[in-house]
């Protein structure tokens, strides 16, 4: 069943457009890596820093993989350092209707 990932994370004042282009770069590696099936980002409209990362994958565990296979180059560190805070990660089930 596929898995509804939501990734939320706010820049560090000043690194948003460091951010966009970090995605940018990766997104087409994201794109095409094995169970990724859509990826969208959006800004929220009344927090400029912001960002909220809309997924789906085939299932939890192939993006489990996917995101140990960014922290294993790096790229999650690089990107953590960009950012104010944790980032939140959720999982979510289609429910069908």
């Amino acid at each position: 069943m596929a898995c509804q990932v939501i990734l939320e994370v706010r820049t560090k004042e000043g690194c948003f457009d460091q951010v966009r282009d970090w995605f940018k770069g990766r997104l087409p590696d994201t794109r095409e890596y094995d169970g990724c099936q859509s990826i969208h980002l959006v800004n929220n409209q009344d927090d400029p820093n912001s960002i909220m990362i809309v997924e789906q994958w085939e299932t939890r565990q192939k993006y489990e993989t996917y995101l140990a296979w960014r922290g294993e180059r790096g790229d999650m560190d690089t990107l953590g350092a960009m950012l104010d805070g944790e980032p939140s990660i959720r999982f979510f089930d289609y429910m069908g209707i």
